[in-house]
């Protein structure tokens, strides 16, 4: 929980000489942006109360005050009608028990109020490869999509492997991103003193198959090294890059996309990340498994020691290997798609608990990259715009619950990376928050898509369920198609003594 401090007198004369004031939910703060559009609305005035049946310790700082109210929020404990307030860049309140004064009123009656999205899988490809994807569109993708955190890879041009190319990136984000933001250190051969000492960062990415040049890692004695000398929690690529080149040997002159989950195939994901997990297992280090594609690795990842945990991305959840006749070489993705059949252990292992995370490896490219024959073609698909709508559609079908995307997707990324003070709401934590819509009906359409590559791989889809604002510490970023663009977010913090996803509870 935050610090709270009281207002200070000259605020509180301000405030009521002044009177307060209290926007509706069409109501904008700032410069909303849409295209050239801009609009301004006055504020009225309004109060709130709390039911007495809460007994939650509220803080407040003497900032800024919203109440969003008449929302189903999804807490802790469970989805609840109450009101949440929030004074700067906190979450101040849970339905207040005494009145009090807002500037602000979001009457959010039919809608769902849901932590902000924590993504800790990205490419957003800046510095080096812009065209592609850059922190601003990316930024906007998140907003959009609900994501007010993003945790981005070290494979930009040029690879963020030091402490100098890490600080490098938060400058950037600091003036682009709109949304909240972190960046990992990638794992060379040789920097293995950059990885001991880092620390603004989440963790330490390698890239065991997948990669070229210095950050590509499968020899057994630099993995040693990285995981025995190194505290910062690693997480992995995990295909066996010996056995992907093998493969592409076999299939050497092949233009079938198909062939390339023959290539990256079952074997290559499971002796990579059983690889991985001995080594977390013998050296007692926390290690995260990303895009689990395979219902082989599950099992791996059974025997977690509080060391290990997984994560499932939407491509591997709701494509397969069918779905190359249709889309070619739009859903070549590395690890590749896999069968029906993995789809469904996938998604009982999330239900399980076997699987924590779901993050979207949002790896973009152009469409004129995309269409180049096999094997030329770039694997990697943007997905950060859509994820979230794509798993509220998955509540719809009846896959699986609210609070089950709320978990895999906000609080247990939280967790796993130990971020202070995001994936959940509940007070004295940041206010970053989502207001989706489950009964609005959309189809994802790629001119409507704000990442700078303009495509989608569910283009045409038909979803249910659909984010409608989303704030950022606080500030209100997305409404609707619009964005207010006058306040950039703010790095993520990490408090690794916390342990991991399973050394603690949030």
């Amino acid at each position: 929980m935050i610090g709270c401090k009281p207002i200070s007198w000259q605020r509180w004369f301000a405030r009521t000489r002044g009177g307060f004031a209290e926007r509706r939910t069409s109501a904008m703060r700032g410069s909303f942006v849409h295209g050239t559009a801009s609009c301004r609305q006055e504020l009225q005035p309004g109060v709130v109360r709390r039911p007495l049946r809460y007994a939650v310790r509220a803080c407040y700082t003497g900032g800024m005050r919203l109440l969003i109210k008449n929302a189903q929020v999804v807490l802790p404990s469970g989805v609840e009608r109450v009101s949440v307030v929030v004074e700067g860049a906190r979450i101040a309140d849970i339905a207040p028990a005494v009145q009090m004064r807002t500037e602000e009123v979001v009457d959010a009656a039919g809608l769902h109020l849901l932590p902000g999205v924590i993504d800790d899988q990205v490419h957003f490809r800046e510095p080096g490869l812009t065209h592609k994807e850059d922190l601003a569109t990316a930024s906007r993708a998140c907003a959009k999509g609900g994501v007010t955190t993003f945790l981005e890879m070290p494979n930009t041009v040029p690879a963020a492997t030091t402490r100098a190319r890490i600080d490098e990136k938060l400058r950037l984000a600091a003036a682009k991103s709109l949304v909240n933001y972190g960046f990992y250190i990638g794992a060379t051969t040789e920097n293995i003193d950059e990885l001991r000492y880092a620390q603004r960062t989440p963790g330490i990415k390698v890239f065991i198959g997948s990669s070229t040049g210095d950050l590509l890692v499968d020899e057994q004695e630099a993995l040693e090294r990285i995981f025995a000398d190194t505290t910062l929690p690693i997480t992995a690529h995990c295909e066996d890059e010996t056995t992907v080149r093998a493969n592409a040997a076999k299939f050497a002159g092949s233009s079938d996309v198909a062939s390339h989950s023959q290539i990256r195939n079952h074997e290559a994901a499971v002796i990579a990340t059983r690889r991985a997990i001995e080594l977390a297992h013998r050296h007692r280090h926390r290690f995260h498994v990303l895009h689990v594609s395979t219902a082989a690795e599950i099992e791996l990842l059974a025997d977690h020691r509080g060391l290990i945990t997984g994560e499932a991305c939407p491509h591997h959840l709701l494509f397969n290997v069918e779905d190359y006749e249709r889309l070619g070489t739009l859903v070549q993705m590395n690890p590749s798609i896999k069968t029906r059949e993995d789809n469904e252990a996938l998604w009982q292992a999330l239900a399980a608990g076997q699987l924590q995370v779901i993050a979207t490896d949002h790896a973009p490219h152009t469409l004129e990259e995309k269409r180049q024959p096999y094997p030329k073609s770039p694997s990697g698909l943007p997905a950060v715009e859509n994820s979230l709508a794509l798993m509220l559609n998955e509540v719809h079908r009846g896959r699986c619950t609210l609070e089950q995307v709320v978990h895999w997707m906000c609080e247990a990324p939280a967790r796993v990376w130990d971020i202070v003070g995001k994936g959940r709401i509940e007070v004295g934590y940041d206010a970053d928050l989502v207001l989706v819509d489950l009964a609005r009906e959309h189809e994802i359409r790629n001119e409507e898509q704000v990442t700078k590559c303009g495509w989608s791989p569910w283009h045409g889809a038909r979803v249910v369920g659909l984010p409608v604002r989303t704030w950022v510490m606080g500030h209100e970023v997305y409404r609707d198609g619009r964005f207010a663009t006058e306040r950039m977010g703010s790095e993520a913090k990490y408090d690794h003594a916390r342990g991991g996803y399973w050394g603690h509870e949030g």
